[in-house]
């Protein structure tokens, strides 16, 4: 699993059966900086299942390979990458370093 922060979506008309009705994300992974104050993101992307309702700006917890398709919506369906969860907060050496805006 990963963190990442969700930057867009992804439109596609045309994609096999079980593909349609699904929400495409770009994602971009985060990493705890070097001082472990904040989170950084790595210049890397992603298209990403999204099986939670995330949007645009939020970070979440991302899970790829055979586990992604583990989930209930996505056990048919040929992915990678999807979304497990919306991250509330994030803790670092007894210090929070992201709080979700409420």
């Amino acid at each position: 699993m990963f963190i990442a922060r969700v930057r867009g979506n992804v439109v596609s008309t045309q994609k096999v059966q079980a593909m349609v009705g699904r929400k495409l994300l770009v994602i971009e992974p985060l990493c705890v900086d070097e001082t472990g104050k904040k989170l950084e993101p790595n210049g890397k992307s992603f298209v990403s299942v999204d099986s939670v309702g995330a949007g645009t700006d939020d970070v979440v917890l991302v899970t790829q390979g055979s586990s992604a398709r583990m989930t209930e919506g996505t056990s048919d369906a040929p992915v990678d990458c999807v979304i497990i969860g919306i991250i509330d907060t994030i803790g670092v050496l007894d210090k929070e370093i992201y709080k979700k805006d409420k």
